[in-house]
């Protein structure tokens, strides 16, 4: 299996990074054999700094790791022909699985990455590699770099090191500084067909096919919430009481009501990641710190303030993953006032909810498109708010209250 595999509905960007990769891979072979480092030929589709945008589950971060692993490729295979990425190989193996020492992944669990995390990675990058082709880091949440972590980065990526490879992921190019943008090669990937995304859950993760039609077309090619749709039944459950919520928002009671089950849900959620991480976390950083595991004994002196940190960032942690869970919630509910709009327009556009189609038909059949509209913007500026740090009651309690109006 090619590490390019599990891009799915991407062949061109797969075949620009392929590109790139060959000719990486062309230009570590001639300074190994010049014995130190050469120009890069003109014309040459190997660039420093990368920046792969594209909707929400599009597959940023997963063709970012397949790049990675592809410039690690040591398959003897690649110099006949095949090009690198073989997936096989150690060099690809390790780059996937994420232990290749010279392959550095970054992901937040937190709604920002500042400046102290950004300069670790900046003075690692400023390393040759320690065994592979290319010192690799891939920078999966670019977009939520603050400013004063941004200027940090700008630096390395004005004067990159000889064989350093920056890949950052973020929503769209608007969402990087103009300056870190500018001195890197764009990717842009595209939302997957809703067949395709079925056809990787079938294939890769052995869900029904039933099952991942149904899960694909739900998402609308979001191939991390097919997944997760696919493979917990939780979530199918969180699922379906979002898409009941427009026939209980009838009266102001019913609007109140709905507003905090939704913030419920999302505390549940973080809740449900925060027992799953939280407590390893903890036992690994007490076994680190010299406390005996599962005995819950005192830690040794001067490591308070290393728990207290490891406590703070769960919190954040917490707090991004239940205004994420809030956010899906929406974006689901505005799919359900979409496929609304698309009956009472006669659209043939396939419908997303179609396990939703009884509600669909009896909302559809109850207002006007206008009205369906109008609903469809008070969940937008509900999300918009939300981004503003209004109180997430408050702001949902309002936005209930807007469906009820239409």
């Amino acid at each position: 299996m090619a590490v390019w595999d599990d891009l799915v509905g991407q062949d061109r960007v797969t075949e620009q990074l392929a590109a790139a990769a060959r000719d990486a891979d062309a230009l570590v072979t001639a300074a190994e054999s010049a014995d130190g480092p050469v120009e890069t030929p003109a014309g040459s589709r190997m660039t420093h700094a990368w920046l792969f945008t594209g909707p929400p589950g599009a597959g940023r971060a997963a063709a970012a790791r397949a790049f990675a692993a592809a410039l690690q490729c040591v398959s003897p295979d690649r110099a006949y022909g095949a090009g690198p990425g073989c997936g096989f190989c150690d060099g690809c193996h390790t780059a996937l699985v994420g232990t290749h020492a010279d392959v550095e992944v970054v992901r937040t669990d937190l709604l920002s990455i500042g400046v102290k995390e950004t300069r670790d990675l900046v003075r690692r990058a400023q390393m040759s590699p320690a065994g592979g082709r290319w010192q690799v880091i891939v920078l999966e949440d670019a977009d939520r770099l603050t400013e004063g972590a941004g200027n940090v980065l700008l630096k390395a990526v004005e004067e990159p090191a000889p064989r350093t490879v920056w890949l950052l992921c973020a929503p769209s190019i608007e969402d990087v500084l103009p300056t870190i943008r500018s001195r890197c090669r764009s990717l842009t990937l595209s939302t997957p067909s809703v067949a395709a995304v079925a056809d990787v859950l079938v294939r890769r993760d052995g869900v029904e096919p039933e099952l991942a039609a149904r899960v694909a077309a739900a998402t609308q090619g979001h191939i991390g919430r097919a997944r997760r749709l696919a493979t917990d039944e939780r979530a199918r459950a969180r699922r379906a009481a979002v898409l009941k919520l427009p026939l209980r928002v009838a009266d102001m009671g019913g609007c109140l009501k709905a507003a905090q089950e939704l913030i419920d849900a999302a505390a549940e959620d973080a809740k449900q990641v925060a027992e799953e991480i939280d407590a390893k976390e903890t036992e690994e950083l007490r076994a680190a710190l010299g406390a005996a595991a599962g005995t819950g004994g005192r830690l040794p002196r001067g490591t308070a303030g290393a728990m207290k940190e490891l406590q703070d960032r769960q919190k954040r942690r917490s707090t991004r993953t239940q205004r994420d869970s809030l956010d899906l919630a929406l974006t689901e509910l505005a799919g359900f006032y979409r496929d609304v709009l698309a009956i009472q327009l006669g659209s043939r556009v396939g419908l997303a909810n179609v396990d939703a189609r009884d509600a669909l038909e009896r909302i559809a059949s109850g207002s006007r498109p206008e009205s369906t509209l109008r609903r469809i913007e008070a969940i937008g500026a509900c999300r918009q708010a939300l981004d503003r740090n209004v109180a997430p009651l408050l702001a949902v309690e309002a936005m209930t209250v807007a469906l009820r109006a239409g």
